[in-house]
């Protein structure tokens, strides 16, 4: 599979003039607002607040603590942190509070049962399972060749080249990370990747496991656990035994019962250790570019990744509010392919069940019997793999268990699972190729059965369409892969290089927005576009923006440090002119924790999630500087402060976006109390003053 890899609402009498353009859009089937600038006639202009264009900026897989684990506020600032939860000190060693981090061991062997909080016990030998090496021997762009690095990615500063031609492990593969000081001795918590002299900032790192039943389980939700200050009871204390006990792809493939699994000096084993654990130091120069914005700007310390698990369903999230769920491809839910045999000498030939299992496979401790990516070959036992669940059927594996704990909370939480949708909860290729065409009706061997049906669900880019607001979909190396439908030059280096991540773009699951030929051009553009809109001041009002896999962050393909140049090319060139610099609002995120510990509240808002905690960064002139938001959100959010600033209503009746903004009590200003509640972020901003 490829992977990934406020103020009132109102128009002051607007809304008559918008809603007659929109039946005339919607007759021709042609936007009135494009990406190439917003005509006279649009609602660019008619918004509640100074910003006239909004920036979303999404990298990839790090969790609030794993990046800001360390960082120090200004004076009358406060930050949920490692640090300020005493759980590490300034110099990344164990702090007091070091306890309230620590990680355990636990069991389910149960072949009938999913456990979302299983019986625990300590680690053995009261140590970590060792990290283990993940990422490239070498850099992947090799032979240090900035030549090269700048013929295969567009988005970055000059002096950012040198990190894509370097930092490679020059380690194997899936071995205890020797990289880390003291790796086979490391405490049962949290602990910093950079804490040696061969592990840099600029070193690529493992990627832990981060799929949405094993994001369950790592929170370890349960009523018991519960504390004032995080009453949903996830005390996240299943990181490193789900890291080691099942990893993504497993379908039943065996592995040891025991935990306990013993590391030989370079020997292999399933997972990746510990690498879930890792945190970088701020105070030790890591992360700067990051540290910079949020001492200069304003971020949010309770700012979420709206799904458990991974790429795919947050995208998903971010841009419907909601779930997408198995049909027709007209818009009538169906229960997707289920134990179906597709007859042998065809593309797709095996047993195919893409319907999720994460009940322990026999004779396993955890390890999933049917968990996404198949088998891995023609005729295998399970060749299409699971990443769907029915969520409304208290039979379904899992189902009862989570719905359970939902319910069982002070204030019960609706899972919003309507009956008979199977949603889409893991990663799966959208319905569409680039070029419009249907791809999950594709018939080429290149394309697999993880493909999901094209979707019929409201997108915020439909909502802004009807009100003729200007947006666009900016996809690092969307023009190298219109004509690379299948990705064959995924990974290849050069100026062909197409690692654009497919299953990042929310709209290109959607009809409304990838069957008709001129709104999909208006709005789903390359990243060349991006910059050259920045430049010539005719950016669209809204701007969602996704790096290449090369650049966006994430762990093993990508690193921070590139992610930070990424960021940076875009928000000094806004800076760089000064009309779009006075009324813009960039918000750099990333679309999850990546399965990176956490020690933040989470707030449980239906089945799907959220997740733990993520970076957000808001860079505006209506920002005071060093401001931390504490309201809680999580990527939905973020349409809220559209819909807000232009007086639009929700995506959808069920939308998230429907949630009311948190109310909380004067002593903690991070647990809503009318929950379930997201911030819309207009807290991280002052309108009525700005930066100089």
């Amino acid at each position: 599979m490829r992977r990934k890899g406020f103020l009132s609402r109102t128009l002051s009498g607007g809304c008559t003039a918008l809603a007659g353009l929109a039946l005339l859009q919607l007759a021709v089937g042609v936007p009135l607002a494009s990406a190439a600038g917003a005509p006279a006639q649009s609602g660019d202009q008619l918004t509640s607040t100074p910003i006239k264009h909004v920036i979303v900026i999404i990298g990839e897989n790090r969790s609030f603590d794993h990046v800001f684990a360390t960082y120090v506020p200004k004076q009358g600032e406060h930050v949920w942190n490692l640090l300020s939860e005493g759980i590490v000190n300034g110099d990344g060693s164990p702090g007091p509070n070091f306890e309230r981090a620590q990680q355990s061991a636990a069991t389910d062997t149960a072949a009938d049962a999913f456990l979302l909080n299983p019986t625990k016990t300590t680690l053995p030998n009261g140590v970590l399972p060792a990290p283990l090496v993940g990422g490239p021997t070498n850099s992947y762009v090799s032979d240090d060749s900035l030549t090269l690095a700048e013929e295969s990615e567009n988005g970055l500063p000059e002096s950012y080249y040198q990190y894509l031609v370097s930092g490679g492990t020059g380690l194997t593969s899936k071995t205890p990370d020797t990289r880390i000081t003291e790796v086979d001795k490391l405490p049962p918590g949290p602990f910093q990747l950079t804490n040696g002299t061969t592990f840099t900032y600029n070193s690529y790192a493992a990627s832990p496991v981060h799929r949405f039943y094993q994001m369950w389980q790592q929170l370890d939700c349960a009523l018991e656990h519960a504390t004032p200050q995080r009453p949903s009871g996830c005390d996240a204390a299943l990181f490193s035994w789900v890291e080691v006990t099942v990893g993504a792809g497993t379908n039943g493939l065996q592995q040891p019962a025991d935990f306990s699994i013993e590391y030989t000096p370079g020997g292999k084993t399933t997972g990746e250790g510990s690498t879930s654990l890792g945190f970088y130091n701020m105070q030790q120069g890591d992360a700067p570019y990051f540290r910079q914005l949020a001492e200069s700007f304003a971020m949010s310390d309770n700012f979420h990744q709206s799904v458990s698990g991974g790429t795919g369903a947050n995208h998903i999230m971010l841009g419907h509010g909601d779930m997408i769920w198995f049909s027709d491809g007209e818009g009538h839910a169906l229960q997707p392919p289920h134990n179906t045999l597709v007859a042998a000498g065809t593309a797709n030939a095996g047993v195919v069940d893409e319907v999720e299992n994460p009940n322990a496979a026999p004779g396993t401790n955890n390890w999933y019997a049917e968990d996404g990516y198949g088998g891995g070959s023609e005729g295998s036992p399970s060749y299409g793999g699971g990443s769907y669940t029915n969520c409304a059927d208290m039979s379904q594996p899992a189902v009862a268990e989570i719905v359970g704990y939902l319910r069982s909370l002070p204030r019960p939480i609706d899972p919003r699972c309507q009956p008979g949708h199977y949603y889409l909860l893991n990663n799966y290729n959208p319905g569409y190729f680039g070029n419009g065409n249907d791809a999950y009706t594709d018939t080429d061997p290149n394309n697999t059965v993880f493909t999901i049906p094209p979707s019929s669900v409201r997108s915020i880019g439909d909502v802004m369409l009807a009100a003729s607001i200007s947006w666009a979909y900016f996809g690092d190396q969307w023009n190298n892969y219109v004509p690379d439908p299948y990705q064959l030059n995924y990974g290849a280096i050069g100026a062909k290089t197409d690692e654009y991540c497919n299953i990042c773009n929310p709209f290109q699951y959607d009809t409304s927005i990838m069957a008709n030929p001129a709104v999909r051009a208006a709005h789903i553009q390359d990243t060349a576009n991006l910059y050259t809109d920045i430049a010539n001041g005719t950016l669209p009002a809204v701007s969602f923006v996704k790096p290449s896999g090369l650049v966006d962050g994430h762990p093993a393909s990508s690193k921070l440090d590139l992610f930070e140049g990424f960021a940076m090319k875009i928000v000094s060139a806004v800076q760089a002119n000064p009309r779009l610099w006075n009324n813009t609002a960039i918000f750099i995120t990333f679309d999850e924790g990546g399965g990176y510990y956490d020690s933040g509240y989470v707030q449980p808002l239906d089945y799907f999630g959220d997740g733990t905690r993520i970076p957000l960064m808001a860079v505006s002139k209506y920002t005071v500087a060093g401001h931390i938001s504490h309201g809680y959100a999580d990527h939905v959010s973020i349409l809220k402060f559209i819909e807000r600033n232009w007086g639009l209503a929700p995506v959808t009746e069920r939308s998230r976006d429907n949630f009311p903004n948190p109310v909380t009590q004067p002593d903690d200003p991070y647990v809503p109390v009318n929950s379930p509640a997201i911030s819309d972020l207009f807290d991280l901003f002052d309108f009525h003053n700005r930066q100089d």
